[in-house]
């Protein structure tokens, strides 16, 4: 029977506990979606974490510029960073993904014109988005963009004196403070919901904050707190991995290339054991933590293995 509320783990104490506490009720009562956790000991060992994760991209990355417009180079490109299941219908740069493709745009912008100003962004159309990144103006996701970035002018102006620079301060540096200022805001929202749990996934909320910190941009004593980035790429590569297992209906699906609907619980499983799995990847491997094993297997993603396989699609704005 539906049940008419969420529910609200008691015994968690911000965002990042209750995703870590909802994940893991999920991945026992998961009927679309497994946990291998007899295959994790070994997979953990093995897993190179001890090498420095890859530098943000040059070509794609703004690198240079003063702290605010570092800053802003960063939320403005997690404001926009989803859209994964339309990737496909992107005019994308020649040997890029279409996050990579979708980057670099915006580098191109921030480097040929600068920052847009919070009120710039307040006022922000479609067409402005399209043509800062290369697109047809009439594609659906320019407008989900400009929306996003309406709203995050919209805070910047009334929150944060319209400074990038002001967010971060606002995080005391505390990676967990600031995933957790952006995720109550329109443009950096994602909260699912699964048997009457609330599930607070905040994939790109807490990207932010390891995109900055890797970029050298902030620092935050607490970056370890993060769980991994739930999105439709790392859940790819456990699976293929032998990590997680889908039902064989499931995958058919995903080879169909049928997209799944957001929120469904075929899309909320997936999401929601990868991150309890990294959490077992963690447990299992001291000395790392879910971020850094989230920026590797990412990385792996993009080899011709995983690449050869589709991954599941879902139009949304959360990844």
């Amino acid at each position: 029977m539906p049940r008419a509320s969420f529910v609200i783990l008691s015994v968690v104490t911000d965002t990042v506990d209750q995703l870590r506490a909802a994940s893991a009720r999920v991945a026992q009562l998961a009927r679309h979606v497994s946990i291998a956790r007899d295959a994790i000991p070994a997979y953990a060992r093995a897993l190179p974490v001890s090498d420095p994760p890859e530098a943000p991209d040059p070509a794609a990355h703004l690198l240079t510029g003063s702290r605010e417009e570092l800053a802003a180079f960063w939320l403005t490109l997690d404001a926009i960073n989803f859209g994964s299941g339309w990737f496909p219908t992107l005019r994308k740069r020649d040997g890029r993904s279409g996050y990579f493709t979708i980057a670099t745009g915006l580098r191109e912008r921030f480097a040929a014109c600068g920052p847009w100003t919070a009120r710039e962004l307040q006022e922000i159309g479609a067409s402005e988005v399209a043509h800062s990144l290369g697109q047809a103006p009439d594609h659906e996701l320019m407008e989900l963009f400009s929306r996003s970035l309406r709203d995050l002018g919209h805070h910047l102006a009334a929150e944060h004196e319209g400074r990038f620079d002001a967010v971060l301060r606002a995080s005391q540096r505390s990676a967990v403070t600031l995933s957790e200022l952006l995720g109550g805001w329109e443009c950096y929202a994602d909260v699912s919901s699964y048997d009457g749990l609330m599930i607070p996934f905040h994939k790109r909320a807490q990207l932010a904050a390891a995109d900055l910190a890797r970029a050298g941009v902030a620092r935050f004593g607490d970056l370890p707190r993060l769980t991994m980035f739930a999105d439709n790429l790392v859940p790819h590569v456990l699976r293929l991995d032998g990590i997680l297992g889908f039902d064989p209906r499931l995958v058919r699906r995903i080879e169909r290339g049928e997209l799944l609907a957001h929120g469904s619980p075929q899309e909320v499983e997936i999401r929601a054991c990868a991150v309890h799995a990294v959490e077992l990847i963690v447990a299992a491997r001291p000395g790392t933590c879910a971020a850094a094993v989230d920026q590797l297997l990412w990385e792996r993603g993009a080899g011709p293995r995983y690449k050869a396989s589709p991954r599941h699609r879902c139009r949304c704005t959360a990844y």
